[in-house]
């Protein structure tokens, strides 16, 4: 089974919230690399305009191997690694600093 690290950029298979069906979407690896086959990731999306606190617009979304502008939504899943599709990038250094801020914003600790 495929090894996925902290800040990479996948597409995974994203259950509806009522288990109906799922649809592809990309996702940041939020964890640190654990013996545990879950991941945590974070989802992005394509709709920008009304963001809000702790989430954020990549800066680097080209140099991650997105195509279209994203943004880092506010909110964690726990997904198993049979739902990833393919990874697709890793974050900047930028990106990534700022990924780790807003998980402390999300969660209370700043």
């Amino acid at each position: 089974m495929p090894s996925y690290l902290q800040n990479e950029l996948i597409l995974v298979r994203y259950p509806f919230s009522d288990l109906s069906s799922s649809k592809v979407r990309p996702a940041i690896i939020v964890n640190a690399a654990h013996i545990s086959q879950d991941i945590f990731i974070v989802p992005l999306t394509s709709r920008t305009a009304s963001l809000l606190p702790s989430e954020f617009l990549l800066a680097d979304r080209a140099k991650a191997g997105l195509n279209a502008p994203s943004a880092v939504k506010r909110g964690i899943y726990t997904v198993h690694p049979t739902l990833v599709i393919k990874t697709i990038g890793t974050l900047t250094q930028t990106d990534g600093a700022s990924m780790q801020q807003s998980l402390r914003e999300s969660f209370g600790l700043s």
